[in-house]
């Protein structure tokens, strides 16, 4: 059996005693829910504490980063109803199931983070400027940083440690599982997870600098790169949600693992045409025309074709199967090339 994987590649090679499709699929459900949850708790808790902290301190980027950390925070609300709506089974009406609930509610936090986020830390840097004012307790906001980085970190790892184990399936670096991941909840966290950790840094820098010079200047710039930092990491999530909305293909990798798993099955003697894309986490709807072994009759064929595609849905990540005769002519579908990638 060959594994179709859910991430941006699968190893066309056979499993062996890997723990098989169902199992796989399951614990990266458990894994995504997970680091969701732990992104949730983390955001909440700092939110809080920089909030106090920007009170008493009246610091302007530790305004903004409370800000991005409340932004955040309400963000995983969405990705929890992203992951929770996803999984419901397919029937009569969504007949390839609701796996894209989680890119439309994925999409809700991008916006999210752009509204409550960027823009307000932008706002609130822009008005440091024009109305400058000192701010006061700077312990206060380190130790309240100090404390986000802590709590920040945890989640991070969380997500690394998610992405990486899609990496090791998929040979290939953590930069493109984020990237290519079928997954919007592992992106969304990770990318929200390593944009607070730098967000914590650029406001540590600008409380420095305005407790050593007196001026609120670099606070007020600090909060305005703050801002958009977090514009950038909203259009990027925004743009890729988009892009597995309007039915964006599946990587090479994942291609040529369909077409292994096809030529695996001794009934099929070559496959003329493939096609697959995803609709939801770790889920693909692949279509194909295969030449099946043997004259049988046509009446015979169809239901050999119909076994077929019921057989190959009874995997995790095929949410469903299309298949047809080939032409006599057609040409055989031969595997795409890979991008070569470095492990990171």
């Amino acid at each position: 059996m060959v594994e179709i994987a859910d991430n941006p590649g699968a190893d066309p090679r056979p499993t062996g005693s890997d723990p098989g499709p169902a199992a796989t699929a399951s614990a990266g459900q458990n894994e995504s829910t997970r680091t969701v949850i732990i992104a949730f708790v983390a955001n909440a808790v700092v939110a809080i504490a920089k909030s106090v902290a920007a009170a008493i301190t009246g610091s302007a980027s530790m305004l903004a980063e409370a800000a991005h950390s409340w932004a955040d925070t309400g963000n995983e609300i969405f990705l929890l109803i992203a992951d929770r709506r996803s999984r419901r089974p397919r029937d009569r009406s969504h007949p390839l199931g609701y796996g894209r609930e989680a890119y439309v509610w994925s999409m809700f936090a991008g916006f999210g983070l752009f509204t409550v986020g960027a823009v307000v830390s932008i706002a609130n840097g822009v008005d440091a400027l024009l109305n400058p004012e000192a701010a006061s307790d700077f312990v206060i906001n380190y130790i309240v940083i100090g404390i986000a980085f802590v709590l920040e970190g945890t989640s991070f790892r969380q997500a690394l440690k998610e992405a990486r184990t899609e990496s090791d399936l998929a040979h290939v670096s953590v930069g493109e599982v984020i990237n290519h991941t079928s997954v919007p909840t592992l992106r969304a966290v990770f990318v929200e997870d390593f944009g607070a950790l730098l967000g914590l840094a650029v406001a540590l820098l600008g409380n420095i600098a305005h407790q050593v010079t007196g001026s609120s200047l670099p606070d007020a710039i600090g909060s305005i790169l703050i801002g958009l930092l977090l514009a950038v990491m909203a259009i990027f999530l925004i743009e890729r949600n988009r892009e597995f909305l309007v039915g964006q293909s599946v990587p090479p990798r994942v291609f040529n693992a369909a077409l292994a798993e096809l030529r695996a099955r001794p009934e099929v003697d070559r496959v003329s045409y493939l096609h697959c894309s995803f609709v939801g986490p770790r889920q693909i709807y692949l279509i194909a025309a295969v030449d099946l072994v043997g004259n049988a009759p046509e009446a015979s064929l169809a239901v050999r074709l119909r076994s077929l595609e019921a057989d190959l849905e009874q995997r995790p990540t095929i949410a469903d199967v299309v298949l047809t005769l080939s032409l006599p002519d057609a040409p055989e579908v031969e595997p795409r090339p890979l991008t070569r990638s470095r492990r990171r």
